[in-house]
């Protein structure tokens, strides 16, 4: 324990605590091993906009995405979260669940099991997303594996679930899909997206920050993409459509552009 008295400004330090009493201002710092860290300087700590993914459950491996949405379907009708995405592998799998161990998810996973709900499964660790490698080199490897992980998709009628062979992914499940493979619990809806992150300026743009656009009229956010670079960005244009790469500069776009977030 270290106690340090001055007169005129009083400073106590204890266990880590700093407290700095100041003309009538009080200042609480935590962790005497870090410095003080003024906003706007490059010494500042990086930090992340989102919450990462924990312990998931994985089901499936389908070459026909007509099987992974049927089991999809199947579990968003029993209450559960699940969605589906194209893989590495050209497979497409099944994933859910977001549980604070290995154990929790995999109790969930022997109940579903049990009532034949899933078959064969697997628990993904949070170490096996792209996220866990943290914030090396400005997060040039997540921002890649996220737009290579977009980019899988170009092409492809992606359904989010159902039977039905005309229910489109929408552009926020797609976004919220290439985010959480990758270890990043974005939220569903664009304008849950637009309402987390750090705004950012157009000119700021990097790989994988999300773009935004009013495609419904008035200036609410209505449309979402993942930037890919070079003044591209991929999204799902509508319900049975297939997803595509499109310009910020084309008329349409520039012309309902909303603004840009960065959530890493």
């Amino acid at each position: 324990m270290i106690i340090q008295r001055t007169l005129g400004n009083t400073t106590f330090a204890l266990k880590g605590f700093i407290v700095l009493i100041m003309s009538g201002w009080l200042l609480l710092v935590v962790g005497c091993s870090s410095p003080a860290i003024r906003p706007g300087t490059s010494s500042a700590v990086k930090r992340d906009y989102l919450p990462r993914m924990r312990f998931s459950i994985q089901v499936g491996a389908f070459s026909n995405i007509d099987n992974a949405v049927r089991l999809t379907g199947s579990l968003q009708r029993r209450g559960i979260n699940a969605y589906h995405f194209l893989h590495s592998s050209g497979l497409y799998k099944v994933r859910f669940g977001n549980y604070a161990s290995q154990a929790a998810a995999r109790k969930r996973a022997e109940g579903l099991k049990r009532k034949e709900i899933i078959e064969v499964y697997y628990i993904v660790n949070p170490q096996d997303y792209a996220a866990a490698k943290g914030h090396r080199k400005g997060n040039v490897g997540l921002r890649e594996e996220i737009v290579t992980a977009a980019k899988r998709y170009v092409g492809v009628p992606y359904r989010w679930g159902g039977e039905s062979s005309t229910t489109g992914f929408d552009c926020s499940g797609l976004t919220m899909v290439v985010y959480r493979i990758n270890g990043l619990n974005l939220p569903r809806s664009s304008r849950q997206q637009w309402k987390v992150g750090k705004p950012i300026d157009r000119r700021q743009l990097q790989k994988g920050d999300l773009v935004f656009f009013a495609t419904a009229g008035g200036n609410k956010v209505s449309h979402v993409g993942i930037y890919a670079g070079r003044d591209i960005f991929l999204h799902a244009p509508g319900r049975g459509r297939r997803i595509q790469t499109s310009s910020l500069s084309s008329k349409y776009f520039r012309t309902r552009y909303m603004g840009a977030r960065s959530y890493f």
